[in-house]
């Protein structure tokens, strides 16, 4: 990806999901700018995300792969969906938002997030802890 390593998660809070457990944070000029640009599905797989901070809309220019987005508010709640927007396209910008959170395909599919959800997104090394632990409590090895 073009962006920083993953460097963290965002969970939905409502639904009790992992939208993404490898998660990197677009938030410079060029790094929101770029995103996903020129990148393919492979490299981009489910359990990946994009943060991008701030941001009120997307664009899929220059992409080869279709991706969720959720339009997050200024607390986290989801405020707007945009499922399998496809490459070559630019999505709505919304006043209402402050970041967007970029995901592959079919991921609000699988996890049930909608409209009003609420997401947490957490970074750095806590936050990766935080991920060992709860699949370590799944596992029940914890």
């Amino acid at each position: 990806m073009s962006s920083p390593a993953a460097t963290g998660y965002a969970f939905n809070r409502t639904r009790n999901a992992y939208l993404a457990t490898h998660l990197s944070v677009a938030e410079t000029h060029w790094s929101r700018l770029l995103g996903l640009m020129g990148k393919n599905a492979a490299s981009f797989p489910a359990g990946d995300g994009l943060w991008i901070v701030p941001s009120r809309g997307v664009h899929t220019l220059a992409m080869r792969f279709p991706i969720d987005v959720l339009y997050l508010d200024p607390n986290k709640f989801v405020v707007h969906v945009e499922q399998n927007l496809k490459p070559w396209r630019v999505a709505r910008v919304s006043m209402r938002t402050a970041s967007v959170l970029e995901l592959p395909g079919n991921t609000l599919k699988s996890s049930g997030t909608a409209v009003g959800d609420e997401i947490e997104i957490a970074l750095g090394q806590i936050a990766m802890n935080q991920i060992t632990m709860n699949q370590a409590r799944e596992a029940g090895t914890a």
